[in-house]
């Protein structure tokens, strides 16, 4: 067992958000990233998709997201299901001040941009 402190170290920011690394490959996990994701209201992130299911479950505020021609907001509370390799667009919706969520998904997974080029994600390694 390991218990696992956030620290600043181990947080990016990014103009869009900030992306905290809680159980991921570096602190030990050998399956599973984890990481708390903070965004200010009216921010979004760019359209890529992302190699790994994922699941974002919204502890404040409100998130919304776009994915296969859908739009859905979910709230404190409910969870959202992305599936691998589809793009998506989350933002924090307008005027609903600023979204908080942790985020899994399996090990080892990239970001895909529109132009087809592949991101790594620190938060999540």
């Amino acid at each position: 067992m390991k218990v696992i402190t956030p620290s600043p170290d181990r947080t990016v920011t990014t103009p869009n958000a900030a992306m905290e690394s809680l159980a991921t490959p570096s602190q030990g996990s050998t399956a599973l990233s984890t990481w708390r994701v903070r965004m200010e209201a009216g921010r979004s992130g760019p359209v890529h998709a992302i190699d790994r299911e994922q699941v974002w479950l919204v502890v404040a505020g409100s998130l919304t997201v776009t994915s296969d021609g859908r739009t859905e907001t979910a709230a404190a509370g409910q969870a959202v299901l992305l599936p691998p390799g589809v793009p998506r667009r989350l933002a924090a919706a307008e005027g609903a001040g600023a979204v908080e969520a942790l985020v899994a998904m399996e090990a080892g997974g990239v970001a895909v941009t529109e132009d087809g080029q592949r991101h790594p994600l620190p938060w999540a390694e």
